[in-house]
């Protein structure tokens, strides 16, 4: 294992949305924490980007640079106090967990990271770092997939084919239903194909809900994930369209939302008999500081976890199942960091999954 340096590179963002790599002193890892060695990152263009398209919109003069990222992978080469199940010169794929932790840390866009123990899963032999790096989302997405409660050969609808969207897709087809995605960009309706979806449609030139429900058979659809961030009513009011509707009159079937996704609309009669639920990050454990330093909840009670998702979504990229290269569209060297956000925003039809190659 190479000496740690003592300053390493991290990726901000300033009030102008610009990104800026700068130097800063390597964090040492705290009781409950381990300090990794950042090989590749993985953005998410909603949540995390979304401050760059703001900021260029209503630039922000007088705010400080910030870090950006939450997702990364890497090797463990240092332990804090208490770790256990981990040893350095494992690779570990890592998470950022919630506020009010210890200074520094996160599973940022930077070269070395500090990551509380629990929110770091061992990278099997046969994933690259680039895969592995996206696993945060990937937990994201199978949580919200846990939550549709989805049932062999059901039709499923994704609307949002980013990174998550992608990922609901792949779950949704390896759990034996049929799939349709929804999204405006060209590349990632592609990418969802190869993924497993049986139809894609571009909502913005064609009405969707008579493909949509064609592609059920004239059944309606028995579930839908809503995987992206913003306002729209619209998007809603044909998501229900789409959905089964029973000999009375009323809807029926499960809608997911894990974007941060707001809608307004008349509930109870207006809504028929419709399940709408909302799918929080990935799963039991994340935001609990206990947890997340190292304590663990009772399986036979808790069964999908955090660390359980994040161990889940690795598992099935090791074993062939699922193709994080499907929907990966770009990889920077993590010097031209400021040039990923610049591509990101001003080239978003191009772009799913961007990474950033921290060797380079």
């Amino acid at each position: 294992m190479s000496e740690i340096p003592s300053t390493h590179r991290i990726l901000m963002i300033d009030g102008f949305g610009r990104g800026l790599v700068v130097e800063r002193d390597t964090p040492e890892p705290a009781p409950g924490y381990v300090l990794v060695r950042t090989r590749a990152s993985m953005f998410s263009q909603g949540t995390e980007v979304a401050a760059a398209f703001r900021y260029r919109r209503d630039p922000q003069p007088d705010l400080e640079p910030r870090p950006l990222g939450y997702q990364c992978a890497g090797e463990i080469v240092a332990l804090g106090e208490g770790v256990s199940g981990r040893e350095i010169g494992q690779r570990v794929a890592c998470m950022s967990g919630g506020p009010n932790r210890p200074p520094g840390v996160g599973a940022y866009h930077a070269d070395y990271v500090t990551v509380a123990v629990n929110l770091t899963a061992p990278i099997p032999d046969n994933v690259s770092y680039a895969e592995a790096a996206s696993a945060h989302l990937g937990a994201t997405a199978m949580h919200a997939i846990r939550r549709a409660e989805p049932a062999l050969c059901e039709d499923v609808l994704v609307v949002g084919l980013g990174v998550v969207g992608q990922f609901c897709v792949r779950f949704a087809a390896l759990s034996g239903t049929r799939v349709v995605g929804w999204d405006l960009f060209a590349l990632r309706r592609a990418a969802a194909e190869r993924g497993g979806a049986t139809l894609t449609i571009d909502p913005a030139s064609t009405d969707p809900i008579s493909p949509t429900r064609a592609f059920t058979l004239g059944r309606g659809l028995d579930c839908a994930l809503i995987a992206f961030g913003g306002d729209s009513d619209e998007v809603f009011q044909q998501v229900v369209d789409c959905m089964k509707i029973s000999p009375d009159t009323h809807e029926m079937g499960r809608v997911v939302i894990v974007g941060g996704f707001a809608f307004h609309h008349r509930w109870a009669a207006s809504l028929g008999n419709l399940d709408v639920r909302s799918a929080a990050r990935t799963g039991p454990g994340f935001l609990d500081r206990e947890y997340e330093e190292g304590a663990d909840y009772p399986p036979v009670f808790v069964q999908w976890s955090t660390q359980r998702n994040l161990h889940e979504c690795l598992r099935l990229m090791s074993e062939g199942r699922l193709d994080v290269g499907d929907f990966t569209s770009h990889v920077f060297a993590m010097s031209d960091a400021p040039e990923a956000i610049d591509t990101i925003v001003e080239r978003t039809a191009e772009t799913v999954g961007v990474v950033l190659d921290h060797g380079r």
